[in-house]
């Protein structure tokens, strides 16, 4: 069974809308469906009982990788042409300082063309060889280009989202480094109150950073093909000790997020032994892949046919998995990123 082909109906319904927040709940008292790797086995509960599935010894690996606004609007001035039109752009990935890739909402660009956001800001389009992708070049760089991108853009919502909700909900809690432009939506359950009752309990916490891509070319597209889709990740030196320490004693590794999966296991086919790096990964998990490093995973509920779905599959059989999406959806848990979570142990 192909899981990319795991096709099932999801009721409208069950897709979050809102953040838990403003549906009068705290962000840790979500639900969350457990699922056991081996049998299949399900159990029901809520995302602050979390301390009740990991054991003292464990450790968990989330993504630090803060949310970018990357919707923005600018003025388009066109080689040979007077006039100027305003065009949405959304920034796909950060290629270095001053360069962005970027998705032209609506609009067609042409190397050499100009895009004006504001007084302070402008970039010139640099490529266009990989549509429909193009590449720009910012007139700032590093600190003054996110300060910019803060000021003037807004979060990518879906077509499930119809309220724009300020930025801060589509943060982590831990979120330290920016550079995802979608948030990596795993480790948003989580609050300070329970990460610290874990460390209280024995179980271990690091961080490392995958920056998230653009994975919908826009609303009413389906994912592209993940080998097509490079992300930049790092793994700090304190990361690769803490991991290596917990898998020599025993521990499990959980990964919170199928971003840190896709970092840990593109640095384990690097190096025998984990070590701190940094680097681009095209890696797709799926069913035959043999993980290394992560033992399990916190996530949260993945749409028809997605990519991910390919990734869960190299922890579950499919067919236990296509059940426990059915149990899911049965018990009316909520969808994507303001949704519930999924514990796979």
């Amino acid at each position: 069974m192909k899981v990319s082909a795991f096709s099932f109906h999801l009721p409208p319904s069950l897709n979050a809308a809102m953040p838990p927040e403003r549906r009068g709940i705290r962000r840790d008292y979500v639900r969350m469906m457990v699922l056991d790797r081996e049998s299949g086995r399900m159990e029901h509960t809520a995302f602050h009982q979390l301390s009740a599935y990991v054991r003292p010894g464990d450790m968990l690996v989330m993504n630090a990788s803060r949310t970018v606004p990357a919707v923005m609007t600018a003025d388009l001035r066109t080689q040979g042409s007077a006039s100027a039109r305003t065009v949405e752009i959304r920034l796909a990935r950060r290629l270095n300082e001053a360069m962005w890739e970027v998705l032209p909402v609506a609009a067609s660009l042409s190397t050499g063309d100009t895009l004006v956001f504001s007084s302070l800001l402008h970039a010139e389009v640099t490529d266009t060889t990989r549509p429909p992708f193009a590449t720009l070049v910012f007139s700032q760089t590093g600190t003054k280009l996110y300060d910019s991108i803060y000021a003037l853009g807004e979060p990518i919502r879906y077509e499930y989202i119809q309220k724009k909700w300020e930025l801060d909900y589509y943060q982590t809690v831990f979120a330290t480094v920016p550079g995802s432009v979608e948030m990596p939506s795993a480790g948003r359950a989580f609050s300070w109150e329970l990460l610290f009752k874990l460390r209280r309990q024995g179980i271990g916490t690091a961080y490392l950073q995958l920056h998230t891509g653009l994975s919908y070319l826009l609303d009413d597209n389906k994912p592209f093909d993940p080998s097509e889709h490079y992300e930049h990740y790092v793994i700090p030196e304190a990361t690769a000790t803490a991991i290596t320490q917990t898998k020599q004693a025993g521990g499990r590794v959980i990964a919170v997020g199928t971003t840190v999966v896709r970092a840990l296991e593109s640095a384990a086919r690097r190096d025998t032994a984990l070590q701190a790096q940094s680097g681009w990964t095209n890696l797709h998990v799926e069913r035959s892949f043999p993980l290394q490093i992560v033992d399990g995973l916190i996530t949260g509920f993945h749409e028809p046919e997605a990519s991910h779905l390919d990734l869960l599959s190299a922890f579950v059989e499919p067919s236990l998995l296509l059940d426990a999406y059915g149990e899911a959806i049965r018990e009316q848990y909520l969808w994507h990123e303001f949704g519930d979570m999924n514990l796979i142990i």
